[in-house]
């Protein structure tokens, strides 16, 4: 007997339904449903509302956090300049982890219950459901979460008075690309290079999602090969 396909009812949360997709979640996932309104993703209100955070709850939370690491370095004896090029670096740094995670983890591979279900959450929703407003940038609790193990690491692999500023900068990295994120979903750029990076993003998402990996640049797709075909990626007319 042929086992019967499971059907994501739409009108349900969807969060511990897309697990049951099993090999079919990856076809599913990215095949896009072009609506501003956001799915339902849990029964409970409080964990829905977990879910959904305002693009400016981003910068209005992580900037202040930005500018204390800075003063931090500063107050340990370093300079403007010397705390500007740490800063510069921590955003170079960023723009890597940026690529990295899109293309290895945002992009994994997934066919058992869990797997699915942690990756709709972490990224396949937003494959699914692109112009979902609410589900663009990360919610700052999470963010949270996630800094203590990047402070620690950056505090390995430096001294504790360059820990602060570099650690800001990559903070500072990251504000700068989940606000770009949401201004490439929601915003209508006129010129470039705004415009064609709007362009590249949304080829990601319609056209060809194993390239394209960069958000807030090409860079580190030239670099490691995933550069979208110029077909696609060029400007439309």
């Amino acid at each position: 007997m042929v086992a019967q396909e499971f059907t994501v009812d739409l009108d349900k949360p969807l969060v511990f339904q897309v697990g049951h997709l099993g090999e079919q979640y990856q076809e599913w996932v990215h095949q896009p449903i072009v609506s501003k309104e956001g799915p339902r993703f849990f029964a409970n209100n409080i964990l829905e509302f977990l879910t959904r955070t305002k693009w400016f709850a981003v910068p209005l939370i992580w900037l202040p956090v930005v500018c204390w690491c800075l003063t931090m370095s500063i107050q340990m004896g370093h300079t403007l300049r010397e705390v500007g090029l740490m800063m510069v670096f921590g955003i170079f740094i960023w723009t890597l982890i940026e690529y990295t995670l899109h293309r290895f983890l945002f992009h994994i591979k997934t066919k058992s219950y869990w797997a699915n279900t942690c990756h709709y959450l972490l990224h396949g929703c937003h494959h699914k459901h692109p112009m979902d407003g609410l589900r663009l940038v990360f919610p700052p609790a999470a963010t949270a979460i996630l800094c203590v193990p990047f402070w620690n690491l950056v505090r390995l692999i430096s001294t504790p008075s360059t820990t602060p500023a570099l650690f800001g900068g990559g903070l500072l990295g990251y504000v700068m690309y989940d606000c770009t994120h949401y201004y490439l979903h929601h915003g209508q750029p006129t010129s470039d290079p705004a415009k064609n990076l709007k362009r590249y993003h949304l080829n990601h998402h319609f056209r060809i999602q194993n390239k394209g990996f960069g958000i807030t640049s090409s860079l580190w797709d030239v670099v490691f090969g995933t550069l979208p075909p110029s077909k696609m990626a060029g400007k439309s007319s």
